[in-house]
């Protein structure tokens, strides 16, 4: 199973669209600190559609209390990351772009906050595992959050299902 960890999110139809993803894919949601709306949001929960109660959606209130709910998935232990899964962090700017990334059954994909993304010091603590959607225009900062988890989730699943 693959996660998709969003680090404070603002935007409720992002995080429902992002759900609805998950939903589709039977990746695990994880929403991470403050965020910028309730999660009994009508705009949310619109834009998750009737999909919510397929999505595994696990509430962190602090980056320490998801750190430490991370463990390695039995039979097979992932090597390394936080408490045993690998995270891979998708920000802009990022030295390697998402398609150099070898993704594994169990990694983490985190992402973050629209307006603010990653906080820096999760870009140097993960810094070899820090990966980005290439833009070549150069006319955008960055994706929709939606958009971005879309794009790397169905990377990562292809990669892992040989499709």
């Amino acid at each position: 199973m693959l996660h998709v960890a969003l680090w404070e999110p603002e935007i409720p139809p992002n995080t429902g669209n992002v759900a609805r993803l998950c939903a589709a894919t039977g990746a695990r949601l994880h929403l991470i600190g403050r965020l910028g709306f309730r999660t009994d949001d009508r705009s949310l929960k619109r834009a998750g559609l009737d999909y919510w109660h397929a999505v595994d959606v696990v509430r962190h209130a602090t980056w320490e209390e998801f750190e430490a709910s991370i463990t390695p998935s039995p039979p097979t232990p992932l090597p390394q990351g936080a408490r045993g899964a690998r995270v891979w962090l998708i920000d802009n700017p990022a030295p390697t772009p998402y398609t150099r990334a070898t993704f594994t059954d169990g990694d983490m994909l985190l992402f973050g906050s629209e307006s603010k993304g990653l906080p820096p010091h999760l870009r140097e603590q993960f810094a070899a595992r820090l990966i980005g959607i290439p833009m070549p225009t150069g006319a955008v900062r960055s994706l929709n959050l939606a958009t971005a988890v879309g794009i790397v989730l169905y990377e990562a699943l292809r990669q892992i299902e040989g499709w």
